[in-house]
């Protein structure tokens, strides 16, 4: 970057002294407006606008703090349950089938067998296929190993048809 030598600035002195008193005011409000801003546009605005979206962000993030802080009470439990009880084989088949009747009903055809339980999705929708597979957690201690699910339809008409495959020590498989 060049800067402005002596001789350039004692030209530019030059100019100005000999304009009139009234054309120094405006070149003078001139340079200044342009100055304000320069520090608006630079230093002012994107302050503004980072301060003002501030709220929203800590909103944003005292919600995802709210999600991960319930999923770690989540975890804790679990893992308390697992130590503190185990199901057995017919325990968790009778509560995968419980759930399956009640929270999927005619959407669902359960398949157990050995270590693996085989669930036949048709057009479940997305709320309950959540309730059923945290149901079939925490009851049944199943967890899903494999999943092979289509979407159909958009928004409130979204459902889910395919299969999901789950396993557990109960069933002699791995969670």
């Amino acid at each position: 970057m060049r800067t402005v030598s002596s001789t350039h600035m004692a030209a530019i002195s030059r100019i100005f002294q000999g304009l009139q008193p009234r054309e120094r005011v405006a070149v003078g409000l001139a340079i200044g407006t342009v100055v304000a801003y320069l520090l608006w546009a630079l230093a002012l605005a994107p302050a503004w606008r980072h301060l003002q979206a501030a709220p929203a962000r800590h909103q944003a993030a005292d919600a995802q703090l709210a999600e991960v802080t319930a999923l770690a009470q989540e975890a804790q439990s679990l893992s308390a349950q697992r130590g503190a009880q185990t199901v057995s084989r017919t325990d968790a088949v009778r509560a995968i089938e419980l759930a399956t009747q009640q929270t999927l009903g005619a959407t669902a055809r359960l398949n157990v067998s050995g270590d693996r339980v085989t669930v036949q999705l048709t057009a479940a929708t997305p709320d309950t296929l959540a309730r059923w597979l945290s149901q079939a957690r925490l009851n049944a201690r199943l967890m899903p190993t494999e999943t092979r699910l289509q979407r159909s339809g958009e928004g409130a008409a979204l459902r889910l048809s395919g299969t999901v495959v789950l396993a557990g020590p109960a069933l002699g498989g791995a969670p």
